[in-house]
């Protein structure tokens, strides 16, 4: 289907004159690397989540990654992660040359990380538990801490989906030892490329910046204004900088995230009433006792062999829908890594999910027309 055909889409941005504003902003500075768009993004993302430190880098996988790497992961290590996830989360693992150790989800109902199974897959050489907020929905923190309390465990939270949605009264992503955000185009705060690594611990915060840029001890805008005159590199880092102009639209859709989460609450809420009932198509999450942000719709169809015909029966409607996720550990690219072994709920999930429209631009009647087309097709 092409793209002219869509009518429903199943992400949208919401963009307009501010947006537009903050980008003139930056291009009237004349500076458009790392600087103050930045510093003041990482302040106001940090006063938002109610953490100390968080660091601006230039894509949710390069946040995994430095935080993995703060973390002290390295070679003949393991971290237990979601194979139900995007591959980002297991190749992060593997880019520190430790071993992704992938985890199965709670039930049909929660898809999140299951503490038990968590609990069975811990060796000597398990350093990190990895969890994934899917959907926006809290992964079952008390009890997951629990566990890396009782085996001396770090806590990394992928909180890729999870910005503005909450856990009883703490927002995803301040309650792990480190947490990663994306910035991705589909995302309740979308620059198109970008992410976050944020910490309550000042000497993971340090090393973070460090290994962002190359490892220099000073950054270019410091020795512009005059702030530094040279620099030193005390280790091996990255290029992972965010620019300015991704900055300053990160400020503007900050400031709109509560309310665009707000409004995919509510739209979730339709998509829930529309299918209580329903004998064919089942929505996760219904009994969760935490806020979620709804970052995706999610549902499953009763059979495996529905699924493409579906979304095939609502791409001729103009609807466009997607899977979250293929399980990681049936790519091509992972079949030498494991065993991976009972990761059965992962699998039927894997199988049977399609993901339906959700935006801050959807309309009411945008997601009645989603559910009367399903409707239609399982009459």
């Amino acid at each position: 289907m092409t793209a002219e055909k869509i009518s429903i889409p199943l992400a949208d941005l919401d963009y307009g004159e501010a947006e537009q504003q903050a980008v003139q902003r930056v291009l009237q500075s004349a500076w458009l690397t790392m600087g103050p768009e930045t510093e003041a993004f990482e302040s106001e993302f940090a006063a938002y989540l109610g953490v100390k430190h968080a660091v601006a880098v230039s894509s949710g996988t390069a946040a995994l990654h430095l935080a993995l790497l703060a973390a002290g992961i390295g070679p003949g290590q393991e971290v237990i992660c979601p194979s139900l996830s995007f591959v980002a989360t297991a190749n992060a693992v593997r880019y520190c040359l430790a071993k992704p150790v992938l985890a199965d989800v709670i039930s049909l109902e929660d898809w999140t990380l299951s503490p038990a199974d968590i609990e069975s897959r811990i060796t000597a050489r398990t350093r990190v538990i990895m969890v994934m907020h899917y959907g926006g929905h809290a992964c079952q923190m008390k009890e997951i801490e629990a566990i890396a309390r009782a085996h001396d465990l770090i806590i990394v939270e992928d909180a890729a989906h999870g910005i503005g949605a909450w856990y009883g009264q703490q927002k995803l992503g301040s309650l792990g030892d480190l947490a990663a955000f994306s910035f991705f185009s589909n995302k309740n705060l979308a620059v198109g490329e970008g992410g976050m690594v944020v910490t309550d611990q000042e000497e993971l915060a340090v090393t973070i910046r460090k290994l962002r840029s190359h490892g220099l001890t000073s950054q270019t805008h410091e020795r512009h204004q005059g702030r530094a005159t040279a620099y030193d590199v005390i280790g091996c880092g990255y290029n992972y900088r965010l620019d300015e102009i991704h900055s300053a639209l990160g400020r503007v859709q900050l400031g709109k995230l509560d309310a665009g989460n707000e409004k995919r609450r509510k739209l979730a809420a339709i998509y829930q009433d529309r299918f209580r009932a329903s004998r064919s198509v089942t929505v996760p999450f219904t009994r969760s006792p935490h806020k979620s942000n709804d970052h995706i719709a999610p549902i499953l169809v009763p059979q495996a062999e529905q699924r493409d015909l579906l979304r095939q029966a609502l791409a001729a409607r103009g609807i466009q829908t997607s899977v979250h996720y293929r399980p990681i550990h049936t790519f091509s690219a992972y079949r030498d890594q494991g065993p991976f072994e009972n990761l059965s709920l992962t699998e039927d999930i894997g199988a049977r999910v399609v993901t339906l429209p959700m935006s801050a631009k959807l309309t009411p009647a945008q997601v009645h027309l989603v559910c009367d087309a399903i409707e239609d097709f399982f009459s």
